[in-house]
């Protein structure tokens, strides 16, 4: 039996219908997750696909250009390893900065499941501390 058949099963006192309530909440939430993972994923290489297209048309037709206008498209060697160079080391720069990326996602994703185990330790805390006081007093009144 899973947590929503056990919530049906119980009274309809008011944290049961909360409890069964949050769960169809949470459940709804879950079933959306791997639709919007994969709407987020199908816009970033359709986005990539139209820019670097862009770019294709753009090179191809300035290329176009140069040649039919007669003009000289050489460039000199230095010219050539600077350019070569500099986009070596903005790869290089990429790749770090995904690297830190993933890296913070990671962390971030590792802060929030201590969260949950930490509100789970504080709740059960609260709930041997309610106990206690419930104890003590049931104690006092007989």
């Amino acid at each position: 039996m899973n947590k929503n058949e056990t919530t049906q099963t119980k009274s309809k006192d008011v944290f049961s219908v909360y409890q069964e309530n949050v769960d169809k909440i949470f459940n709804g939430i879950r079933q959306s997750v791997p639709q919007y993972h994969q709407s987020i994923t199908n816009v970033q290489q359709e986005y990539l696909q139209a820019y670097e297209n862009m770019v294709d048309s753009t090179i191809t037709l300035q290329k176009e250009y140069v040649q039919k206008a007669g003009i000289a498209a050489n460039i000199p060697e230095a010219t050539l390893k600077v350019i070569h160079d500099t986009t070596e080391e903005f790869v290089k720069a990429a790749s770090i900065q995904n690297q830190v990326t993933l890296a913070t996602i990671d962390a971030t994703q590792q802060n929030i499941k201590t969260f949950n185990d930490n509100a789970k330790s504080f709740a059960d805390l609260n709930k041997n501390i309610l106990q206690s006081w419930i104890s003590a007093f049931n104690t006092k009144t007989n």
